[in-house]
């Protein structure tokens, strides 16, 4: 603070203020708080995705970065498959305003059998264990869904000014996919075993089966009953969790037991 004379009058001259706090202040807060809501959605699907998975089973130490690259390649070969398949032999429903197609979403998601082809696609061009054939198409897989469904919508829509919760439900949604793609590969790869028992292929099928069609049970349980989206988000949890678990216990048996 200093003090100054201009004829006969006393002047105070005020010291500068100090920078503004960016918690406090409302033009820093208005760029920090997208940011912030950028992060938090960001962090739920990233970070089960590179460490938990990624690092943590172990691909990293065998060099698998390039074959879960190419693992995504074929996924986007195989959905630009599907889409043409659909857009020629299923032409959009013109039903009522509210009405839901259930043949016709039931024939739709048959096509998704080719994912099953493109997983075991991926497996046959790998070598090495069963473990590593499955976490590298799975996490493949499951990766370039990510970035194709997801990545766009969280960069343009988590930065917003206002939080929303559909972008967290959308993070916590691809953690659910990670796990159904591990599951389906798993099941993929016991089920085109050359030795696999026959006992074990009943139960390989109707999981198999429940894996491609429970998109479509899904969309048909949450238009009957009118679930909320945390409620039908939950439901998924519980059915994939179930087809998780079951195909845990399958792969033990089957490979450990014998």
């Amino acid at each position: 603070m200093c003090w100054g004379l201009v004829g006969s009058s006393r002047i105070r001259v005020v010291p500068d203020r100090p920078p503004p706090h960016p918690h406090t202040d409302p033009g820093t807060s208005a760029v920090m708080d997208p940011l912030h809501h950028l992060a938090t959605a960001s962090r739920w699907p990233i970070f089960p995705y590179f460490h938990h998975t990624y690092k943590q089973a172990g691909l990293s130490e065998y060099n698998a970065f390039w074959r879960c690259v190419q693992a995504g390649a074929t996924y986007l070969f195989v959905q630009l498959c599907k889409m043409l398949f659909l857009a020629t032999f299923f032409p959009t429903w013109e039903g009522g305003a509210g009405a839901y197609d259930f043949v016709g979403e039931f024939m739709k998601a048959t096509v998704d059998l080719a994912d099953l082809v493109g997983l075991h696609l991926v497996m046959s061009r790998n070598a090495g264990k069963g473990e590593y054939k499955i976490m590298v198409a799975a996490m493949g897989w499951a990766t370039a869904e990510l970035v194709m469904s997801r990545c766009i919508p969280l960069w343009v829509g988590a930065r917003g000014i206002e939080f929303d919760w559909k972008y967290i439900q959308m993070s916590i949604d691809s953690n659910i996919n990670l796990v159904h793609y591990i599951a389906m590969a798993a099941l993929v790869w016991m089920f085109t075993r050359y030795d696999l028992p026959k006992r074990y292929r009943l139960p390989l099928t109707l999981l198999l089966g429940l894996s491609v069609y429970k998109a479509f049970f899904m969309e048909s349980f949450v238009h009957v009953f009118l679930l909320g989206s945390w409620t039908a988000l939950l439901v998924k949890a519980v059915i994939t969790g179930f087809l998780a678990l079951s195909s845990l216990g399958l792969f033990v048996t089957l490979v450990h037991g014998n």
